[in-house]
């Protein structure tokens, strides 16, 4: 069999310095698999971010900040490596997002990286310098202070850059007037409970933004600064934002969208906040998520509330590549922060969007392996074989790795959902051209794309999704997007073309058009062939 080559990514984590219902769906239950990749890469993974390149990374693996406050290393999914990156400036429970070219910006963080932006390169070779770069003066540095902040993605390629402590405002990444350096209010952020502190972002499809923050939620022309919508308190007004840590997805977009839902799950009472601080209680986490389609312009009453099999707070939201949701990481008590929830929710769950009201949640139980608790400050990403790599969780103000109930975790290890249960083999597809080695395939928008591929058992619905890869840290996968694109499926002895490529007896071609920028902002993503629910291995396209 061809062996694959997968991306690597980003794991940028930092110690030694801290960043301050519905009815009760039935759970039903699946496999999975639990795998330890590393017990160590020497650092806590607070942030994770997917790369589109295949480079075999080289070098020492020691922390390389003087003060040794920060570090990130460099982790390649192919061979199972990291090496170490130089960080010049804190970047704990900081943002970013994805150029189109492929570049990483990082920005804000903590004390000196406060208002800091980096830049982290798609590095190809063999060159084991390339490494981070930093942003030292204006007009590069931003506006604000952005510690706890969230990245929104941009149609244009750019990002908008919202809240953060004490930050009721947004600004834009690269500055459209690089000579301004100023903020654009945000009043929406200013309320009296809410702290600004990573606030859900989603790109709508008709290129406003949805924004959530603690139990509210706008539609926000950004370009004008106007609120376009306001939308009801969601159930009965618990916070789900940090610290309070509930998470967020926008829910896949269908062929050609023009409608949206966001799904909200998770989080912790507003009462638990003090009973945590003051009296070292831990209450339980809240159980329900709230679904609301976010395009209707008529959302009294939209949000749809649904219980989860357990309670968790500051878990993570994955979109997998078949347009479901994994549920996984996190506390069933307390809030996020230091030494502030005393169980961990070891059960993966997977969300699924198009079932009934009442049968949408199915609990994993993967038959092997065991889960490292993942608590606060931990992570989760989506690789492009179909598995979810998680690392971190840091409840602590500093590494502490003994005499505690949950350790400073260094590990990372990975979560198969049970559609790559071998059971599945033979209704797994496998792209066949163009390659999944290759270099990413480039498109325009509206351009369309021939893939085949091969599946020994079709099933009646074969769909091809697209998903940009998130910049995850504190329960929330930012910039994260799946969409379901508009396909046609023909069972081919060949590809098209004078001279095309024969194809094995259980060959197909799947001619597929690409969407706008609204809806799919320029940049990199992974597209897969699903074949009922079972995806393929994906490849990268390069849209713009």
């Amino acid at each position: 069999m061809e062996l694959i080559g997968f991306r690597r990514y980003l794991v940028l984590a930092l110690a030694l310095l801290a960043c301050g219902g519905g009815g009760i769906a039935p759970a039903s239950a699946a496999g999975g698999r639990w795998e330890l990749l590393q017990d160590s890469v020497g650092v806590s993974a607070m942030h994770m971010q997917l790369l589109h390149n295949d480079r075999q990374p080289q070098g020492p693996v020691v922390p390389r900040r003087a003060d040794c406050t920060a570090h990130s290393v460099e982790y390649d999914v192919a061979s199972n490596t990291f090496r170490a990156l130089s960080i010049f400036t804190d970047t704990w429970c900081s943002s970013g997002y994805v150029l189109p070219d492929g570049t990483v910006v990082q920005t804000g963080g903590s004390d000196d990286g406060i208002r800091k932006v980096r830049l982290m390169p798609a590095c190809t070779g063999s060159d084991a310098t390339c490494d981070w770069s930093e942003k030292p003066t204006d007009p590069d540095v931003l506006a604000a202070d952005r510690w706890y902040a969230t990245n929104q993605k941009l149609p244009d390629g750019g990002a908008i850059i919202v809240g953060g402590r004490g930050q009721p405002n947004y600004e834009f990444y690269p500055k459209a007037d690089p000579a301004s350096g100023t903020t654009l209010p945000l009043q929406f952020l200013s309320g009296d409970n809410s702290m600004y502190l990573y606030p859900f972002v989603h790109l709508n499809v008709d290129g406003n933004l949805f924004i959530f923050d603690d139990n509210r939620a706008i539609l926000l022309d950004y370009k004008s600064g106007s609120v376009v919508r306001t939308y009801p308190t969601l159930g009965d007004g618990a916070p789900r934002n940090n610290p309070n840590a509930g998470s967020s997805v926008l829910l896949p977009l269908k062929p050609n969208a023009t409608e949206a839902e966001v799904l909200i799950c998770g989080g912790a009472p507003a009462s638990s906040n003090s009973a945590v601080n003051d009296n070292r209680q831990f209450p339980p986490a809240l159980r329900t998520c709230g679904r609301i389609k976010i395009t209707d312009p008529e959302p009294a009453a939209a949000w749809v509330v649904e219980d989860m099999p357990s309670p968790r707070v500051m878990g993570d939201m994955i979109l997998l590549p078949n347009g479901e949701v994994l549920i996984i990481n996190g506390a069933t008590d307390g809030i996020a922060g230091w030494e502030s929830a005393d169980t961990f929710n070891p059960t993966p769950v997977i969300y699924r969007p198009d079932r009934p009201l009442g049968d949408r949640f199915e609990v994993q139980t993967p038959a092997a392996g065991t889960p490292r608790p993942r608590m606060y400050h931990a992570s989760a990403v989506l690789l492009r074989d179909g598995r979810v790599l998680l690392g971190g969780s840091n409840p602590h103000q500093f590494y502490v790795f003994s005499n505690v109930k949950f350790p400073t975790e260094l590990s990372l290890e990975a979560f198969s959902p049970d559609y790559l249960d071998a059971s599945n083999d033979d209704r797994r597809p496998s792209i066949i051209n163009p390659s999944l080695t290759g270099a990413p395939v480039s498109v325009n928008y509206g351009d369309q794309l021939v893939v085949a591929f091969r599946v020994p058992v079709r099933d009646p619905v074969v769909s091809m999704t697209m998903v940009a890869p998130s910049f995850t840290t504190h329960s929330f996968a930012q910039n994260q997007r799946l969409l379901f694109l508009q396909v046609q499926v023909n069972k081919a002895l060949q590809l098209p073309g004078i001279g095309g490529a024969i194809l094995p007896t259980d060959g197909y071609v799947a001619t597929v058009t690409m969407p706008t920028k609204v809806l799919a902002p320029p940049g990199y993503y992974m597209l897969f062939v699903v074949n009922g629910r079972i995806p393929s291995k994906g490849i990268w396209v390069h849209i713009q």
